[in-house]
């Protein structure tokens, strides 16, 4: 029997330049929209805080509530 991956979020440790799976999926879920990312098209994570973004403006906004929050 093959284990299918697909409909699966996947869990991820973000690295500079890419990521590792640390379990199978087929997508990630966005850290500011919760919108379904599939994994070829992630392009935009925080290492630092290790969460994904669907587009740069999610990720500008992520870092602008990081750096008022502290």
């Amino acid at each position: 029997m093959l284990m299918s991956h697909r409909d699966r979020i996947a869990r991820l440790h973000y690295l500079p330049y890419s990521f590792r799976v640390l379990q199978a999926g087929d997508h990630v879920l966005c850290a500011v929209t919760g919108r379904r990312i599939a994994l070829e098209d992630l392009r935009y994570w925080s290492i630092a805080r290790q969460e994904p973004y669907a587009s740069a403006e999610a990720s500008v906004q992520a870092e602008m509530k990081a750096a008022s929050a502290g």
